[in-house]
């Protein structure tokens, strides 16, 4: 398995605009949130207690970035418990209600993204690997960390990471660009 600093590095290599990172900061919670509403649609009892699949999914991302770093993995927690907060009526309400905010949230958030990625030049990271979208989240959080002073030692590293794949996609100009 990548390192976290990696990961991110990768994530960091596409995300270099400050107006791209904005949007970001906007839209990867959005899309998230969005997700979590036809997750939440999924339900079944565990030791007499209703799951949704959006709990479930949850966890499972929790718990993976809890391996990659604890401190960003209990950040991601609250997060996330925020979102699914949020979320949870959505889930319950109509159908209609629900697909409509699904929808909304889902198209808003790619479209906030797509902006950000016009501004940086580059196409968005998942598009040379899916798993990205996995990393999206924890970057956002490692990078309000990083603003407040938090874990400068990884944030050379993603930022060393960074630099040396853009360095290399500068060598391959086809790779990389829109």
């Amino acid at each position: 398995m990548k390192t976290l600093a990696e990961q991110m590095g990768f994530y960091a290599a596409y995300h270099q605009d400050r107006r791209n990172k904005a949007t970001h900061f906007v839209g990867v919670p959005t899309i998230v949130a969005s997700l979590m509403i036809p997750l939440g649609w999924l339900r079944w009892e565990l030791a007499g207690v209703s799951v949704s699949g959006a709990v479930a999914v949850a966890a499972i991302l929790v718990a993976y970035y809890l391996v990659l770093d604890v401190p960003l993995g209990l950040a991601m927690c609250a997060v996330f418990a925020l979102l699914l907060v949020a979320t949870e009526p959505l889930a319950q309400a109509p159908l209609a209600t629900g697909l409509a905010w699904f929808l909304a949230l889902f198209v808003g958030g790619w479209i906030l993204q797509l902006v950000g990625h016009a501004f940086e030049g580059r196409r968005p990271a998942l598009v040379d690997n899916l798993f990205q979208i996995f990393v999206a989240p924890i970057f956002l959080v490692a990078e309000a960390f990083f603003t407040l002073g938090y874990k400068p030692h990884l944030q050379r590293e993603v930022e060393a990471h960074a630099r040396a794949l853009r360095a290399r996609a500068a060598e391959s100009p086809a790779r990389g660009e829109t």
